[in-house]
């Protein structure tokens, strides 16, 4: 059962794990996903993390055996929801990434293909006007 209550994340993942005996017969069971061999993306971080389950071995062996309605199969099908997302965010990214480096070359060769602007020539503002002359000041009327 315990194969079968993984097998979503084995899509997505290799699994190691690890199981410890504790005191008071409890038995720690922890799940580290891993990135599977030859896949193109790594891991986030909240991907990597593992999974570790504390209780008595029949609890833990009665939770696995719910598979999809345990604590474990909730938890596998919430980190598959969120690597699917995680998957469409990348993928949506990639797209915009693409469409800006083509709006920035359609940008920049449309700016090369445009007239050139000539510039207005600016008054100094300390000059006199056009009809002073040098024996008569210019009125500001």
């Amino acid at each position: 059962m315990l194969i079968t209550s993984l097998l979503p994340l084995l899509t997505h993942y290799s699994l190691s794990f690890d199981l410890v005996a504790g005191p008071d017969e409890t038995v720690t069971l922890t799940i580290l996903p891993r990135k599977v061999a030859g896949a193109t993306h790594n891991l986030e971080t909240g991907e990597a993390r593992p999974i570790s389950i504390t209780a008595s071995a029949a609890e833990i062996d009665a939770e696995l055996g719910r598979g999809a309605d345990g604590a474990l199969g909730q938890l596998i099908a919430s980190r598959k929801t969120l690597a699917d997302q995680i998957a469409e965010q990348r993928q949506a990214a990639e797209v915009a990434r693409t469409a800006a480096a083509e709006a920035a070359k359609t940008n920049t060769a449309a700016a090369k293909q445009a007239a050139p602007v000539t510039p207005v020539k600016a008054s100094a503002a300390n000059s006199p006007p056009a009809d002073a002359t040098a024996e008569e000041p210019a009125s500001l009327w």
